[in-house]
């Protein structure tokens, strides 16, 4: 059995290849002892350690390495820094450490950033996609698909491309459009953080959505959004429409590459909701599929038994000899 790891926003998401899956959230995973976290990782996914062949593990922006690389391998957990966008609670830091000292196979797998971009123009930002979007990549190739744009849209919203099997690049949370959490920092942001009523990382985290709504997450929102509330109905098409935005820039660089009616895929928790792919078939006037909240740890656990098999390459992303 092979399982792969996804590191989300709220939660720690695992799925195996035999099609169980498995989430604990992210500041529940940070209180447990290593050996109580393993414990419930291996009977939320109905395996024993023994039969676990590899994991796939993806970790915050996976900036510190440029290959999937064997985990007894990688240096700071694959990371440049701590420090930048996203929220620190925790229980990422735990899974990764459990993992590695459980002595089960595994592979990290990096981000998409300045080191790894294979479009090098892309390379005016430093990070396009966090690891877990690799996953969900290539969880749609594995549905048969060589061409084709996924945009991830939940706390925070990301959108990739991909060509003739390959990777291109990404467009990052911070860059364009906003999640239901996060988003880009606009000018008074950058007023705000100039004046120090808080941090960068800060002002990223509130820049989403429910920034214009006031509700804690995206149940709340949903809940108001199902009931008809304005404000929700407004949050929902702002998310839509600017996802919609990355997907229709992200086929520019494809039709360079001979590739001109890509398949769309949407990922992530708003994915699983009607409306939203509805609308953005509406807006990009194409045809949309979900791939769902699962897709990135269902995605990793592929590549975990791919790179157990000797594959060279993931979508073009390079692989260490294991």
């Amino acid at each position: 059995m092979f399982v792969g790891i996804d590191h989300g926003t709220t939660s720690m998401r695992f799925a195996s290849s035999d099609g169980k899956v498995f989430s604990i959230l992210r500041q529940d995973a940070a209180a447990m002892p290593g050996d109580e976290l393993l414990h419930s990782i291996l009977q939320g996914l109905e395996v024993s350690k023994n039969n676990i062949r590899m994991m796939a593990v993806t970790y915050s922006m996976g900036d510190g390495i440029d290959r999937i690389t064997p985990i007894d391998r990688v240096p700071d957990r694959g990371i440049t820094s701590r420090d930048g966008a996203g929220l620190h609670v925790g229980g990422g830091t735990h899974v990764y450490d459990t993992i590695k000292d459980s002595g089960i196979p595994a592979v990290v797998i990096p981000g998409l950033h300045r080191g790894n971009t294979p479009d090098a123009r892309f390379n005016v930002f430093s990070h396009g996609a966090s690891p877990e979007k690799l996953g969900i990549t290539y969880h749609a190739h594995k549905m048969g698909y060589d061409n084709f744009i996924v945009s991830d849209i939940s706390s925070n919203t990301v959108t990739l491309a991909a060509a003739h099997g390959r990777l291109l690049g990404a467009i990052d949370a911070c860059i364009f459009a906003p999640g239901i959490h996060h988003g880009p920092l606009d000018l008074a942001a950058i007023r705000d953080v100039d004046a120090g009523l808080y941090t960068a990382n800060e002002a990223f985290t509130r820049a989403g959505v429910t920034r214009m709504t006031g509700h804690s997450g995206i149940d709340e929102l949903l809940d108001d959004f199902n009931n008809g509330n304005e404000k929700a109905v407004l949050a929902v098409d702002t998310l839509v429409l600017f996802a919609s935005m990355e997907i229709v820039s992200m086929t520019l660089p494809l039709k360079e590459m001979g590739v001109h009616r890509p398949e769309v895929f949407i990922s992530g928790s708003v994915s699983e909701i009607q409306y939203t792919k509805e609308k953005i078939e509406y807006h990009i006037k194409d045809r949309v599929q979900s791939l769902g909240m699962w897709s990135a740890a269902k995605g990793c656990a592929c590549i975990a038994e791919d790179v157990f098999n000797g594959a060279g390459h993931i979508l073009g992303i390079g692989v260490d000899a294991l």
